[in-house]
């Protein structure tokens, strides 16, 4: 491996990956890991050892430029040196806290942050989790214990988590099938709208809430920004249309930002750049930018439904409000506020925006382009041509991922600390790669 990582650095490739300490150890996955769960191709994957800033290297010691942001996790960089220091000296005072019976103080601490960041006035309340699909099903149930009504309407092309209650308001057939019959059947799955289509969209939703059929849809959960069906932002219009849908026929309006939350389309949340506060806000991922820990934050009105604990939680789980995670999400904010990244987002769409125009107007290979801030999806003619570019773009030093229900999109979407230097070099060999 190189001696130094900056964070900064541009690609180096020693020997084209994944290199031979890469499929020694992708062999050696295969031996112990449910085969279902990583893929293993002569091509990929590579194994990563280090990470900084905007820069990822694998086992062979090649660095890489990541535009991924490993799944839009590392928001304020891999190995934050703040965030990294807040996990590390919390585990050295209290690793873990019994965070229904005894919590710590960072618990605390955390909530309020949430409430004051979250859209909408007014107090609010918290329920912590681990991962984006806990945070969703906490939603699920408040809205169920809230309204009263288990039915849930949900969108094409949505990925809110593989638990059974997020899997049932998931999109997709690979997901969904081998467990369809273990599924509660709660959803009622509509078309996502389109800048063309969203008038027609919200009389649809509304015209099913006030049917006899709707009598029983309590809740309406969306992501503002599809992430892992394609990153298609669904238009401000109607998002403030379902908004006062929602408030009409007192149902819940469950936003999912696991994905797009936490500066990443250069607001805090995506819903700001509608002015939308939801009932229900999901978040996870960039929050602790690393540390797996994430939120269900909802208005007071809505969370105070759920009984009061006498002392045993009907939804609560072992490592709730984990320290670590606590201080960990608290330094990734307070860099997020200190370094101005939810700006910087914003302010890199004048690079990102332009440049993949002119590749779209320029590029056959190209059907479309879509996002907001520091997430974009490039959409290809086909997910051979996204798959050949994202291999090929990983030789080059650059790592993207694929999403949409075709594998055809390219995700774009890197920490908030990427230089312009490493986002203009990522961009242009991403782009080389697809044409």
């Amino acid at each position: 491996m190189s001696s130094e990582l900056t964070g900064s650095d541009l690609p180096h490739i020693i020997v084209e990956p994944p290199g031979p300490k890469s499929r020694a150890l992708a062999a050696e996955l295969r031996a112990v890991e449910s085969r279902n769960v990583t893929y293993v191709a002569p091509d990929w994957p590579i194994f990563l050892a280090r990470g900084a800033g905007a820069n990822l290297e694998d086992a062979d010691g090649n660095r890489y430029i990541d535009l991924s942001a490993a799944f839009a996790v590392a928001a304020v960089g891999h190995s934050n040196p703040r965030v990294a220091a807040a996990i590390g000296g919390q585990a050295s005072i209290l690793l873990h806290a019994m965070g229904d019976v005894h919590p710590s103080e960072l618990k605390i601490a955390l909530a309020r942050e949430l409430c004051a960041l979250a859209p909408g006035n007014g107090p609010k309340r918290v329920i912590f989790g681990l991962t984006g699909s806990d945070a969703v099903e906490s939603a699920l149930k408040t809205a169920a214990v809230a309204t009263g009504k288990p039915g849930v309407i949900c969108f094409e092309g949505a990925y809110h988590g593989l638990g059974y209650g997020s899997l049932e308001v998931t999109d997709r057939d690979i997901f969904r099938a081998p467990f369809r019959r273990q599924l509660g059947g709660f959803s009622r799955r509509l078309p996502y709208p389109s800048e063309s289509d969203w008038r027609a969209s919200a009389r649809t939703v509304e015209e099913l809430l006030r049917a006899p059929e709707g009598a029983e849809i309590g809740a309406i959960i969306v992501e503002p920004i599809q992430g892992r069906g394609g990153v298609r932002p669904a238009p401000v219009e109607w998002l403030r249309e379902i908004r006062r849908i929602c408030s009409a026929t007192a149902t819940a309006l469950i936003a999912d930002e696991i994905y797009s939350g936490f500066g990443r389309t250069g607001r805090w949340f995506a819903c700001d750049h509608a002015g939308v506060a939801p009932d229900l806000l999901c978040v996870g991922k960039g929050m602790a930018s690393g540390f797996p820990i994430s939120a269900c934050i909802g208005v007071a009105e809505m969370m105070d439904r759920w009984p009061e604990s006498s002392g045993e939680a009907i939804h609560t789980s072992t490592f709730l409000g984990h320290p670590a995670g606590c201080a960990a999400a608290l330094a990734s904010i307070a860099e997020m506020r200190d370094r101005d990244l939810v700006q910087r987002a914003a302010d890199l769409e004048l690079e990102i925006r332009p440049r993949l125009e002119t590749a779209r107007s320029s590029n056959a290979n190209i059907v479309e382009i879509r996002g907001r801030g520091l997430m974009w999806g490039v959409q290809c003619a086909g997910g051979d041509i996204a798959a050949r570019a994202i291999t090929s773009a990983l030789r080059r030093g650059v790592i993207a991922l694929p999403c949409g229900p075709l594998g055809d999109v390219i995700a774009i979407a890197p920490p908030l600390v990427i230089t312009k230097e490493q986002l203009n070099h990522g961009l242009d060999a991403l782009l080389r790669c697809i044409a």
